[in-house]
């Protein structure tokens, strides 16, 4: 029999949800757009078994795939694992045989030297195939219409890096997949592999680099004719497996870096250009830009560490305040040849994360955003445990030309996963469209996936879809319209 520990993260919100679903027609208030033909993919981390060690941090759950079909203004629910190896060795088991989260050295012997990936971080879609995506490791492919898994993808042998990011881009001219992977020759190297693959599925470009040093680079941005990667001391190294601890740990002695790789078919690793700036802690990328010489890359940045289970290196303690993060945007100017970031500038006062565009403008001039607030003047009554990390309990949407902000509290007991945009059709003007998302109920254990007009996320949301079982925190998810990855209306 399973039994879980009775730690905060397993318990509340947290308990494992471990369930596979087909549910037809979901009940729903409000009006589901009938134009509205595609699927909402997102993935949370749900352990299989309880963890080998006696406890465990989310990010190190097995990736539960759960997929949102919305057709004739009704809703339809499919619920399935990516069946990673690690998934199939431990089902086998019946019993975890992994250790700790990027930590070999804790794991059963039967299973040493095989992938360790969990596919629990993002669920993307690119050229009709769905990949459930974890950065430390291969792709996994599974179909988008069934969810059925198909197992890991090296692009048919084309890709020699050991890891693929879990943030992808897709170029808006071309189509390709623009992709890059740490860690590529092995835990903790500083190596670094950057890929383009078609919508074929075909890789028709590796580049191999080196990082600064090793630590979590867990997105990153294109523009037209470069890639950029964000470089933030969150380290880990062997001595620290060897020791136990966290994989990776916050060190405020090391600079931050940006690397600008030029993304033209001659470019090699000696044309990665790093700048370099003071510390702080940045993970995800909202976009970035060209203008001219000069390249604006535009992050949620915070004064410290957001992530209290990756603790100081130094041995500081957490700090909550320093840990709320600002949309700020990097500059730098290609033309200089100084080898500092050519200017910061904070694009709000909201503290806000989860930052999503309308991705036919990545790497391009943009004017919308749409984040996950951190909004703590609200009422907080966290009946039933919260939903895990800082909380976030507004959506914010950003008019980067106007610097007009938007705001939607989901009321005191609940919190918001992260949103995703939806182009009312391919040709629409940038913003033009919905906002979905899932809103946690937190005292009642439940879950709700939410419609808002993007444009206009103050007014609530349009339709509020229930879901009968409770979604686990999840990390990232994304749309595709049915067309496009064989699903029937």
């Amino acid at each position: 029999m399973a039994h879980f520990p009775g730690t905060p993260s397993f318990t509340g919100f947290n308990t494992p949800s471990r369930i596979e679903a087909d549910i037809v027609d979901l009940a729903h208030e409000g009006t589901i757009p009938r134009e509205l033909n595609g699927a909402f993919f997102r993935v949370q981390p749900d352990p299989q078994f309880p963890p080998r060690l006696g406890d465990d941090i989310a990010f190190n759950g097995d990736g539960m795939i759960g997929r949102f079909h919305l057709h004739h203004s009704q809703c339809d629910f499919r619920q399935r694992w990516a069946r990673t190896d690690k998934w199939k060795l431990e089902r086998a088991a019946g019993r975890a045989l992994f250790g700790a989260y990027r930590n070999p050295l804790t794991d059963d012997e039967s299973v040493k030297g095989r992938i360790r990936g969990t596919a629990n971080t993002n669920a993307w879609i690119h050229g009709g195939r769905l990949y459930a995506l974890k950065e430390d490791s291969p792709a996994l492919l599974m179909n988008a219409a069934t969810l059925d898994t198909e197992g890991y993808t090296t692009f048919n042998g084309k890709m020699t890096g050991q890891t693929f990011t879990a943030h992808p881009k897709v170029d808006p001219t071309t189509g390709n997949m623009i992709a890059f992977g740490y860690a590529s020759s092995g835990l903790c190297s500083p190596d670094c592999t950057f890929y383009e693959i078609t919508p074929a599925g075909e890789l028709i470009r590796e580049l191999w680099f080196k990082a600064p040093y090793y630590c979590m680079m867990h997105d990153f941005a294109i523009t037209e004719d470069y890639a950029l990667f964000h470089i933030v001391p969150s380290i880990g190294s062997w001595e620290r497996l060897r020791q136990g601890l966290p994989h990776f740990g916050f060190d405020t002695s090391l600079p931050v870096y940006l690397g600008v790789l030029p993304r033209g078919a001659g470019a090699t690793d000696r044309d990665i250009r790093w700048f370099k700036r003071d510390n702080c802690f940045a993970s995800h990328v909202l976009n970035a830009f060209q203008e001219g010489t000069r390249i604006h890359f535009d992050t949620p940045e915070a004064k410290n560490n957001m992530f209290p289970f990756f603790p100081d290196v130094h041995g500081a303690p957490f700090n909550g305040a320093d840990a709320l993060s600002y949309l700020t945007r990097w500059t730098v100017d290609m033309s200089s040849s100084s080898a500092a970031l050519a200017h910061t500038e904070r694009l709000t006062d909201t503290a806000a994360e989860f930052p999503r565009i309308d991705d036919r403008f990545a790497g391009v001039p943009y004017r919308h955003g749409w984040l996950l607030e951190m909004d703590m003047r609200r009422p907080v009554e966290l009946r039933g445990g919260s939903a895990g990390g800082l909380l976030m309990n507004c959506l914010f949407h950003k008019d980067l030309s106007t610097g007009t902000e938007q705001h939607w509290w989901c009321g005191p007991v609940s919190s918001l996963q992260e949103p995703c945009f939806i182009p009312r059709h391919k040709a629409a003007h940038e913003g033009d469209g919905w906002i979905v998302q899932i809103c946690n109920r937190l005292d009642e254990h439940r879950s709700e996936l939410l419609l808002f007009e993007a444009l206009e996320v103050a007014k609530g949301p349009i339709a509020t879809i229930r879901i009968p079982i409770q979604m686990r925190f999840g990390l990232h998810g994304n749309w595709a319209d049915a067309a496009d990855i064989g699903l029937a209306a």
